[in-house]
């Protein structure tokens, strides 16, 4: 499962992702919905797999295969339900909620639809329903499965004698009354184990990409059957309103001069050779792009309504402008700041997006490198994030180019700070018993690279201010008492 969901990634990375999404929902469509019923523990990996890409790639991935899967439950409903695909399609649905694609929200309502017509092939489809994520249903939203019960059993009673296998009927009652009491032992073949095992491969593989609550999709079922007529409100993370889905720097409105048109037209092209290769992506870009300012950009970023997952994808797109321009634009590093000072959220977003650059700096162009750089030292310089992004760095095995990058950027710091400034920056990482490594790493590198090693390149008066602020630093390092000595 790592090697091949990593695999994925790095297509979906390459390629569009619309297209990685129809190929991934066909290929598993094909190879899970069939007239036989599928091994179960098959279908769960099946699942785990979407969900992995689901939590890592981008929450449009399990929306487009859980719309999918809705869609062609609802046809082979309609249509009679012959053989197995019913089954293996709501198994599939019902896994989706097991491995946290979507919320309770959707089962409920599946389960409501089956109560509400009640023939024989819809109690076997409750009680598969039931066996596989009864359980969860009940830890998450027991109200809503008090009243499934109490509405099964008004069904039952009038559906009287109407439906032959009434022994059916019995059982899925008992195995609801079951559930109710929290009662394992009373549902037969009940096995938690095989889908505890998978949720922690899924944990492990996940486990940097947010696997909480935020990932999940909370969609009812008549929301994906609606879709095409009230839209898909995963396309820009947020619910759909009855507002245009696109915001309308990106898209200039048809009234306007075909000037605007021929500057739109250019933005797109050049998201488009950005790889800004999704919906988000290429609004958020646009609208970077035709901002006035830092603060026009901030306002209409919020505008755009987007939610958890999704919103993080404003730091890697500012990131990426960031570091593509040929020269440093303070513009990044100024919108940037803004983020930060907003929502502490932002501030960690940005602080793991640095971490991934760190990893990968040996190859990173010279200009995307000194563009990192600057950015870095602003952020730092502002406050927007403290020095503790530095301590995912290994001080005692440092090579060239992170040696060059903590140098450019320290340097920076310390040169370009304001004393009163710089004394705090570096004391806001002085307490943290956590943080001892980092100051002591910080400590020698001061000393060893940054003082003796860039010695012969600066004159008398840079030279003695850098020593003087060095010695400011590594005091404050120290903590509050070592500065009133």
């Amino acid at each position: 499962m790592p090697s091949i969901s990593g695999q994925l990634e790095e297509l979906y990375m390459a390629h569009s992702r619309k297209d990685m999404s129809d190929a991934i929902t066909a290929t598993l469509m094909a190879a899970c919905v069939t007239p036989a019923a599928m091994p179960s523990r098959l279908m769960m990996e099946h699942v785990l797999l979407i969900s992995i890409l689901h939590h890592r790639v981008g929450i449009e991935v399990g929306a487009h295969f859980l719309e999918a899967v809705v869609r062609k439950f609802e046809d082979v409903y309609k249509g009679g339900g012959e053989g197995k695909e019913c089954e293996n399609l709501l198994t599939i649905v019902a896994h989706l909620y097991n491995f946290h694609v979507v919320q309770s929200l959707l089962i409920t309502d599946i389960l409501k639809k089956l109560i509400r017509t009640f023939t024989e092939k819809d109690v076997e489809l409750i009680l598969l329903v039931l066996k596989n994520v009864g359980f969860s249903l009940r830890k998450d939203d027991a109200l809503s499965l008090k009243e499934l019960i109490t509405e099964a059993q008004t069904r039952a009673r009038e559906a009287g004698g109407a439906l032959q296998d009434q022994t059916r009927i019995r059982f899925m009652l008992e195995t609801m009354l079951a559930l109710k009491n929290n009662d394992m032992r009373k549902i037969p073949g009940y096995d938690p184990e095989p889908v505890e095992k998978l949720r922690k491969v899924q944990r492990a593989l996940v486990r940097s990409g947010g696997s909480g609550s935020e990932a999940r999709l909370r969609v009812s079922w008549d929301g994906i059957l609606n879709a095409e007529q009230t839209g898909r409100w995963w396309i820009v993370g947020s619910a759909w309103t009855g507002a245009p889905m696109i915001d309308s720097s990106c898209h200039p409105p048809l009234q306007k001069p075909p000037v605007g048109t021929q500057v739109s037209s250019k933005i797109l092209e050049l998201a488009r050779r950005q790889r800004m290769n999704t919906d988000v992506r290429r609004n958020i870009f646009c609208t970077i792009m035709t901002s006035e300012d830092f603060l026009d950009a901030f306002e209409k970023l919020l505008k755009l309504g987007l939610k958890d997952q999704q919103e993080r994808e404003i730091v890697h797109v500012l990131m990426d402008c960031c570091l593509q321009e040929k020269t440093y634009n303070p513009f990044y590093a100024l919108l940037a700041s803004k983020f930060c000072a907003y929502e502490r959220r932002f501030q960690m977003t940005f602080q793991f997006s640095i971490w991934d650059k760190f990893r990968d700096l040996e190859n990173l162009p010279a200009t995307n490198f000194s563009n990192l750089v600057q950015l870095v030292a602003h952020l730092l310089k502002t406050k927007s994030l403290t020095l503790s992004i530095l301590k995912v760095v290994e001080f005692s095995e440092l090579d060239k180019p992170r040696v060059r990058f903590l140098r450019n950027v320290l340097n920076t710091l310390l040169m370009e700070t304001e004393v009163e400034d710089l004394g705090l920056i570096f004391a806001r990482v002085s307490d943290s018993p956590k943080l001892g490594m980092l100051r002591e790493g910080l400590k020698l590198f001061i000393s060893h690279f940054l003082l003796k090693g860039t010695q012969a390149h600066r004159s008398a008066e840079e030279a003695s201010m850098l020593r003087e602020r060095a010695d400011l630093a590594t005091r404050s390092l120290q903590g509050k008492a070592s500065l009133r000595m």
